[in-house]
């Protein structure tokens, strides 16, 4: 059935927030809205409409039964909510700076290729200022740092343009400064750490929100003593916050 998805704007937000904080994230919970309009301080119909609107966006599933509904938040919907939760990060911490942790894995073996094409590699060299080493080090988050993953949004990072060649087209990405740190684990050498190296983020990735991909000039498994498993720490720095696509400083 064809129709215009209705819109979903700060009141629809706020609405999943309630259902978020009932339980909505970890599974079903029982609503009725005649209880979520005197929370949100608005008439059954604004409910029930804020709710079909939620449900139009695939922010939330439902099952209606006789004495209420049945909600579950939805992949985009709890999506939803991580960038207002950064937002919020962004406006009472004024933080410049994320920290992530996870374990090393083995990508597809697609970054060695995509990061030696020349029109890539130019910009790197223009940009980031250097050559990075011809392949990515993959990072599979933790859950604590799945959730924090969403602040990358709010931190100003170096805009790679996308370009295209007589085959085809190649998408943008955005490079964020990082250090990566190899936890200690039993180490008797103390941490190995390097200090120049950028998270890429290409618009268009096979990865989701539980991977990171850096680059660096050296090969960062060779120089952290990496193998699959081992847990790694980065830490993304920002000059600032971006703004409207501009770097916005924070005192």
């Amino acid at each position: 059935m064809s129709g215009t998805v209705p819109a979903v704007g700060q009141d629809e937000l706020a609405t999943l927030k309630l259902v978020a904080l009932d339980g909505g994230l970890v599974g079903s919970v029982k609503v009725s809205c005649s209880e979520l309009a005197d929370r949100l301080d608005a008439s059954n119909q604004t409910a029930s409409r804020r709710l079909q609107a939620l449900e139009a966006a695939d922010h939330i599933e439902r099952d209606v039964v006789s004495d209420g509904q049945w909600i579950t938040v939805t992949d985009d919907g709890e999506s939803a909510l991580r960038r207002e939760y950064a937002d919020y990060r962004r406006i009472f911490e004024g933080r410049r700076s994320l920290t992530l942790r996870g374990r090393v894995t083995s990508g597809m073996g697609e970054g060695r290729h995509y990061i030696s094409l020349p029109g890539y590699m130019e910009q790197f060299r223009e940009r980031l200022g250097y050559e990075p080493f011809p392949g990515t080090l993959n990072v599979e988050l933790d859950e604590e740092s799945v959730r924090s993953r969403a602040g990358l949004r709010s931190i100003d990072g170096v805009a790679i343009d996308g370009w295209e060649d007589e085959e085809r087209t190649f998408g943008p990405a955005t490079c964020y400064p990082a250090s990566v740190r190899q936890s200690k684990e039993g180490r008797t050498d103390g941490d190995r750490s390097v200090d120049l190296a950028h998270v890429i983020v290409p618009e268009r990735t096979h990865h989701n929100e539980e991977n990171l991909e850096l680059i660096a000039p050296d090969k960062l498994r060779t120089e952290l003593a990496l193998e699959d498993g081992n847990r790694v720490t980065v830490e993304i720095h920002g000059g600032g916050f971006a703004v409207d696509g501009r770097s916005e400083e924070v005192a």
